[in-house]
């Protein structure tokens, strides 16, 4: 009776609350709007665009952003409100506007803290005759899951749509809190007429910010209020040229821009526990960090720790004619040891199969950030008394070491100094030594020098090194076995990676079955189901595992043989791959698989008694350069210089000879890549050679044709047309 009593109280209370923050959150909402739609409004009023943007696709008229961070009582809060009134010029921009989609926030609980989040939209379309129609949101607005979205009907060339996004988070009870970094360029897809950014913060916010790339310097004002001090920044930008960024780009390294990060520490002693770049008082803004600082943080931050007694039980057993091979093998073992002898574990436990990391002992070692794997690899080195330096780079996107201004954007990397230096990284299941991000090569860094393999005493620039395009190498082998009567063709494909080529091939075609178990054999560890004593509990589980598996082995080949259907735009049949190396133990370890397949005759034409056959198709995934990108203005940055080579064998049906060979032949090459192609004739087989490659990870626009021609080059070859004649 007791229990009932307290259901319906609670049901009572829960109903009563929900009716009152629905009536809160309307006035909220249309507080906010107020906020942003005002008789004072600059921009009401506003709709005429420059003279030279007449031929644009859209125009924004204001793009407005502001970020407001308080502390209402213990909790802190914070805003971002960004207002944009875009005008459309042709029926794209309509098309592309006449549907926003959006995510709403809610309620949830993070670090025992609780946050709230919540979101508002308001949008209303302004017709060339001043007319405008406010869409009520809350009516129109369609969900999908998370999702929502919300049409605009009856746009025209010539309206104008003045929107804006607001969202709210408030955590409770934190003295020290870091927000997410926030980097942005200031253009857009459309050019911009006027652009306005403001950052509001009180007392015990602090800020990193800076702009980037001929962005406005940034304006401080400090208005006293009753309860403290609050800060003003802000910068304005007028008429910004859209940019499209396109392929082979990075935004935050050449277009204006700006980076900001605000931590909050309710008192000093808060300030001294925050692991970031903080500037030295609330009045500062932070708009660099040297190397200097970076020294401090991290001087007593990496001193080695760890509990070896794995590593040198492993070590036991091992004998090594270098100590280049040995950091090799102990980093091979650790992120087995640490890493993928847990794989299943996870598995087993989100799958709701059994809770299994009891199965380990008290308090098993899971590697799961940086800093932790750093110091425990340093304490084997330390032990076996092997010199090694501390790496601090930043990927090329984030710009220059130089420009470093939030901790976040840091990547850490080990030198190892052994007869011949081993880079190491922070590993997932595939990370090799010597095999750093692409991203960092050939960048400027900082190293930690480390003293009796213990202490850091200095700090020095350095250049990372880098990879060249034959050691990043792919190989793809295609054989082509036209069927007797013409009727579709049945295709076996081999594939090879190298360098760092391999690495995305790796996360896009492996899962943790195709390496977990040569990892327990390699290592001799038990797989998790040997590790369950119970015979009758062991059953259970593995009919359970088996299902899995197999669930997600038959995904696993639905997933590649969609991706194969999609390279080729067409219905493939009698599908099967298989996986032939993993090449997670080496630099120069290849990854391995081979797929079968058979397609219909797309690719073969009637030509009398003869048949044409579209051979080029089969080199899929080539760029075709549009006419506004052969335009392109933008220097090109990509991850790493890198070739493909591919070959492409036809078994020459019976009683048929082939003709038009000369149309397999090409050969551009000039400073920044190449693609050539040749074809013979060997037996009963045509054999085409093709080799693609791009020299570097960057080039400057000048050299834009130069990359153009090549890629130009291999777009024309996916036309090639062979002919089967009839002997």
């Amino acid at each position: 009776m007791f229990k009932n009593i307290l259901a319906l109280t609670f049901f009572a209370l829960f109903s009563i609350t929900i009716t009152a923050q629905s009536k809160k959150d309307l006035e909220k909402q249309e507080e906010i709007k107020n906020l942003v739609w005002n008789d004072e409004d600059p921009y009401k009023n506003v709709m005429d665009i420059p003279e030279n943007w007449k031929n644009e696709s859209a125009v924004f008229l204001v793009k407005n952003i502001k970020y407001i961070y308080n502390r209402p009582g213990n909790s802190i809060e914070y805003s971002k409100i960004e207002r944009d009134r875009i005008k459309l010029l042709d029926q794209a921009a309509v098309t592309e506007y006449s549907e926003l989609k959006y995510t709403e926030g809610n309620v949830f609980y993070r670090e025992m803290s609780r946050v709230t989040n919540t979101f508002y939209l308001g949008v209303k379309v302004i017709k060339p005759n001043g007319e405008e129609i406010e869409i009520d949101v809350n009516q129109e607005s369609v969900s999908n899951n998370d999702e929502k979205k919300i049409a605009i009907p009856s746009l025209e060339k010539g309206d104008i749509i003045d929107y804006y996004f607001y969202t709210n988070t408030i955590v409770g009870e934190n003295d020290l809190y870091q927000y997410k970094a926030v980097e942005n360029t200031i253009g857009d897809t459309y050019p911009i007429v006027k652009f306005e950014f403001s950052l509001e913060t009180e007392d015990d916010f602090f800020i990193n910010f800076n702009t980037y790339n001929g962005a406005p310097k940034l304006q401080q004002t400090v208005v006293p209020t009753k309860k403290d001090k609050k800060r003003v920044y802000s910068f304005n930008a007028e008429n910004v040229e859209r940019n499209d960024f396109p392929r082979w780009f990075f935004p935050l390294v050449e277009l204006p821009s700006y980076k900001f990060q605000v931590l909050f520490a309710r008192s000093g002693k808060y300030e001294k526990k925050a692991y970031a770049f903080i500037p030295e008082d609330v009045n500062t803004v932070k708009t660099n960090v040297s190397k200097e600082e970076i020294f401090n943080l991290y001087e007593d931050k990496f001193r080695p720790y760890g509990d070896l007694g794995d590593v040198e039980r492993f070590l036991k057993k091992k004998t090594f004619s270098t100590n280049e091979e040995k950091v090799k093998e102990v980093f091979y073992y650790i992120r087995h040891a640490y890493y993928t002898n847990y794989v299943e574990a996870f598995v087993m436990d989100e799958s709701n199969i059994m809770y299994p990391f009891e199965l380990y002992g008290k308090n098993p070692i899971i590697f799961n950030n940086e800093v932790d794997f750093v110091r425990f690899f340093t304490a084997f080195l330390k032990d076996n008394k092997i010199d090694y330096e501390i790496i601090i780079g930043t990927k090329r996107y984030n710009g220059a070491i130089k420009d470093l201004l939030m901790e976040g954007n840091i990547s850490f990397i080990l030198k190892v100094n052994t007869e011949k230096p081993v880079y190491i990284e922070y590993f997932d299941p595939y990370a090799t030594p010597n095999q750093i991000s692409p991203l960092l090569e050939n960048t400027d860094a900082y190293t930690l020098k480390v003293v009796d393999r213990k202490h850091i005493e200095d700090i020095e620039t350095i250049k990372l090194p880098s990879s060249t395009y034959k050691e990043n190498s792919s190989t793809e082998k295609t054989e082509l076995t036209i069927a007797p009567d013409f009727s579709g063709i049945s295709i076996n494909r081999s594939f090879s990676y190298k360098g760092q080529t391999k690495i995305d091939e790796q996360k896009n075609i492996l899962m943790y079955y195709d390496y977990v178990y040569e990892d327990h054999a390699k290592y001799e560890t038990e797989p998790i189901l040997d590790r369950v004593r119970n015979k009758k509990d062991q059953e259970k589980y593995k009919k359970e595992y088996a299902a899995l598996l197999k669930k997600l082995k038959d995904k696993q080949q639905q997933t590649i043989k969609e991706r194969t259907a999609g390279e080729y735009n067409l219905k493939i049949e009698d599908y099967s791959f298989k996986i032939l190396k993993n090449g997670r133990f080496g630099k120069e370890d290849s990854f391995e698989y081979e797929e079968e397949f058979t397609i219909g005759n797309d690719l073969i034409k009637t030509a009398g008694k003869n048949y044409i056959l579209d051979i080029g198709k089969i080199l899929v995934s080539q760029i075709d350069l549009s006419t506004k990108e052969k335009g392109r203005t933008n220097n090109i940055y990509m991850s790493y210089p890198r070739s493909f080579n591919y070959q492409i064998i036809v078994n020459i049906p019976d009683g048929y000879s082939v003709s038009g060979l000369e149309n397999l032949t090409s050969n551009v090459e000039n400073e920044t890549g190449g693609f050539t192609s040749k074809a013979s004739i060997e037996g009963n087989k045509l054999v085409v050679d093709i080799q693609k490659f791009y020299k570097h990870n960057y080039e400057p626009n000048s050299n834009w044709q130069k990359m153009v021609a090549f890629l130009e080059a291999a777009s024309q070859f996916t036309q090639s047309k062979i002919l089967l004649k009839k002997e």
